[in-house]
Order: C-alpha cells, then sequence, then structure tokens
C-alpha cells in the first residue's frame, strides 16, 4: 500500500509541474509588450526597404537622363555630305599662256549654314552643238574634306584648244554634280568657245579631284 501511495503523489506531482509550464507559455504568447515590440521591430524594416527601393529608382531614373542626352549630343555632332542646293557654283576661265590645254577652274562655296563634305570628284559634262561631253576623271580622288560654312574649294575643267583654224565644236553650257549628288548645276561656259573636232585620238576633257585648283584646298 505504500508503494501505491508514494507512486500516485508522484503522479499528482508531475502533473501540477506540467500544468504551470503550459500556463506560462500562454502568458508568454499574450504577452502585449511582446506583440508591441515585434510591431515596431517589423515597422522599422518596412521603412529601410522603402528608402531603398526610392533610391534605385531614383539612380535608374538619373542613369537613364544621361543616356539620353549624351545621345543626343553625338547626334548633333555628325557632318554631313554636301548638297547641291547648299552650295554656291561658279566658273572662271583659269587658263594661263602657254598651257597646251585649256582649263577652267570650278568653285564651290558653302552657303547652308552648316559644316559639310566633299570627296571625289565632282561630275562635269560640257554642252556642246554635237551634245553633251563628259568629263573623263583624272588623278586619284580627293580624300573626304570638311567644307566650313562660309568657306569654298575648288576643282579644274581641263580642255584641248582648237588651235586647228577650223570651226570645231561649239561649246554652249557646263554642267556641274556635286560628289554622291543626283542633282546638277547648269553654269555658262567660261573657256574658249570651241573644241577641236576629234576623231577621238585628241586630248580629252578632264575633270580633276576636289581642291585640285588654286591652293589645293578649302580657302
Amino acid at each position: 500500500m505504500r508503494v501505491h501511495k508514494l507512486t500516485f503523489a508522484a503522479l499528482a506531482v508531475a502533473a501540477s509541474l506540467s500544468l504551470t509550464a503550459c500556463n506560462g507559455d500562454d502568458t508568454a504568447q499574450s504577452d502585449p509588450s511582446s506583440a508591441s515590440t515585434e510591431s515596431s521591430s517589423g515597422g522599422s524594416d518596412s521603412g529601410d526597404a522603402g528608402s531603398g527601393d526610392a533610391g534605385q529608382d531614383s539612380a535608374k531614373d538619373s542613369g537613364g537622363q544621361g543616356t539620353a542626352a549624351g545621345s543626343g549630343s553625338d547626334a548633333d555632332s555628325k557632318t554631313g555630305k554636301c548638297r547641291t542646293d547648299d552650295l554656291d557654283i561658279t566658273a572662271t576661265d583659269s587658263t594661263i599662256d602657254g598651257d597646251t590645254d585649256g582649263s577652267v577652274a570650278v568653285t564651290f562655296q558653302n552657303g547652308g549654314g552648316r559644316d559639310c563634305i566633299l570627296s571625289g570628284f565632282a561630275g562635269v559634262d560640257l554642252k556642246t552643238s554635237e551634245g553633251e561631253l563628259s568629263a573623263e576623271r583624272s588623278g586619284q580622288g580627293a580624300s573626304p574634306m570638311t567644307l566650313k560654312d562660309g568657306k569654298s574649294v575648288s576643282f579644274t575643267v581641263s580642255y584641248p584648244v582648237n588651235d586647228s583654224g577650223g570651226s570645231g565644236v561649239g561649246v554652249t553650257g557646263l554642267v556641274v554634280t556635286p560628289p554622291g549628288e543626283t542633282k546638277s548645276y547648269s553654269l555658262e561656259w567660261p573657256g574658249a568657245a570651241t573644241l577641236p573636232v576629234t576623231d577621238g585620238s585628241g586630248s580629252p576633257v578632264k575633270v580633276f579631284p576636289i581642291g585640285s585648283a588654286g591652293q589645293g584646298g578649302a580657302n
């Protein structure tokens, strides 16, 4: 009987301890001060995250604006080719006494309000009593050059002199097409009035590269 009583007493003590532990857990979970602390901590974390996101968005916006401005600057700095409508084209007799061939200097003056690029050969055709005569290219084309607004550059057209004593072939005009353009410009022919009649074995009409007349470059 004594053994049974001790056993019952031990069980009663264990049950009492278990009940106390459970009540302690419940108290900790429902403690309002603990909940308040967790809520306050969570609010602080959220605020930091929001501030970080806003900073990243601001950096992205700033980077985007910088890229756009750079692209605009690059686009504005590009120089296009010289257009026929932007050039004031003139021609003058440049023949020097003693030369075997006559020559005409054709000048391009940039009046387009912006710098532009010229290179190679211009197209040159002579209007004659026998029809149009295209000048042959002579030499190597000039490297690309920038023609500043308001500046000019010239090139030479050479042609055979009619010293046969005959009437020859009458020249009535000059047609010039700037390099890379399809629109032409018509001028009065400032050279000799006639070319010699030839079977093709004589000296042809020639056009030289941009910059081949005057000082060889833009003035």
